[in-house]
């Protein structure tokens, strides 16, 4: 009789629940990959920008993450009915505190502050414009760091849809120094 009840609490707490797997554990590793717009978007006349970038991402303890990672961002700053282009191509190094997580642990917030270190051309280089004017912004090394929010949203054990805000500030360059972005991405967990 005692090995039947035994049988049967073990068989109730086998399928009582589900398994979830566990996430953000010390020393998992995921890739992420992010589109975001930068400065605005307008329809009718964009002069806010695009960015591109990939990170690796390490957890620690807690579920806080580093995040090493690679940006290109690309603006259109209008002149007279054309629009000279400004890239930045950045690399990232920083860390990101969990500050929110759901009971199931498939959404996650973070706030992250980040170093940046890059290159900042304007016109490609060329300094000449089409009507004879010349360019005083030149091409730069720039350095500086980021704020972000990122939202994590795990839709199976191994893939996340992220969603991030952030606010960049970097100067050596020329051009603007601020640029607000927004946007969306995927991680993917290696290990």
């Amino acid at each position: 009789m005692r090995a039947y009840i035994i049988a049967l609490v073990a068989s109730l707490a086998l399928f009582a629940g589900q398994a979830h797997a566990q996430r953000c554990l010390p020393g998992m590793r995921g890739i992420e990959v992010k589109a975001n717009l930068a400065d605005g978007f307008r329809p009718g006349g964009n002069d806010g920008g695009y960015s591109f970038g990939a990170a690796l991402s390490t957890y620690t303890k807690k579920g806080n993450k580093w995040v090493f990672g690679g940006e290109y961002l690309m603006k259109d700053n209008p002149y007279k009915g054309t629009k000279i282009p400004m890239a930045q191509f950045t690399a990232e190094g920083g860390y990101y505190f969990k500050i929110l997580s759901d009971a199931r642990k498939i959404v996650y917030l973070y706030a992250g502050a980040s170093a940046l270190a890059g290159y900042e051309t304007v016109n490609w280089g060329d300094r000449m414009l089409y009507d004879g004017s010349t360019l005083w912004d030149r091409d730069a090394f720039v350095y500086g760091g980021a704020l972000t929010l990122d939202m994590e949203i795990y839709v199976a054990d191994r893939i996340a849809l992220l969603v991030n805000l952030r606010e960049r500030c970097l100067w050596g360059g020329d051009t603007r120094k601020f640029h607000t972005q927004w946007g969306a991405g995927i991680k993917f967990v290696i290990n």
